[in-house]
């Protein structure tokens, strides 16, 4: 009976600090700052990426739709701005704002920039899910903001980003952009 009894307080116990645990990680769950709508140069959906700031930097949520399957390169763009065909409009990388930086995660010799991203795979049904992370507290500042007055552009390229090639890792054609508006 003893044992039955504390039994039973210790699972009425957890039952009910278990709710108040959910309740405080749905309270501190961080909260999108921005999405871009993706696009392609003929304006069909591509899909979105959803931006999420943190201590140093951007968590990038993107969920692909109708990519070529395969690795595709990813980056941020200094001007948010998405006229087709080929997206130029949304100008190079995203840089730093006081250096001249090369383009490259794996770039040894001056890189990366800070619009350089991890590469993103597509499954062959064209469906893209990935995380990606742009380090570098400078793309909270003025200047390179997602929402300051140019705005920044989240473009998809065609092939996949070696890491190490000028000027984009040899990612060929820009397939998909969406500018960043607040969330």
């Amino acid at each position: 009976m003893r044992r039955t009894l504390s039994t039973a307080i210790a699972v009425t116990a957890f039952a009910l600090a278990v709710p108040a645990c959910a309740s405080v990680q749905e309270a501190s769950a961080p909260q999108p700052v921005a999405v871009a709508q993706l696009r392609t140069a003929e304006g069909g959906d591509a899909g979105s990426v959803t931006a999420y700031r943190g201590p140093l930097g951007l968590l990038l949520r993107v969920e692909g739709r109708g990519w070529p399957a395969g690795w595709h390169g990813v980056h941020l763009h200094a001007t948010g701005v998405c006229e087709g065909p080929g997206f130029t409009s949304a100008g190079g990388h995203v840089d730093h704002p006081t250096t001249d930086r090369a383009h490259g995660l794996l770039n040894m010799d001056g890189g990366p920039e800070l619009g350089d991203l991890q590469n993103v795979y597509a499954a062959a049904d064209g469906t893209a899910m990935a995380e990606v992370y742009a380090a570098g507290p400078q793309l909270t500042e003025r200047g390179h903001d997602l929402l300051d007055a140019d705005g920044l552009a989240f473009i998809v390229h065609a092939n996949p980003d070696d890491h190490v090639s000028q000027p984009i890792g040899g990612a060929g054609a820009r397939i998909a952009c969406g500018v960043f508006e607040a969330r």
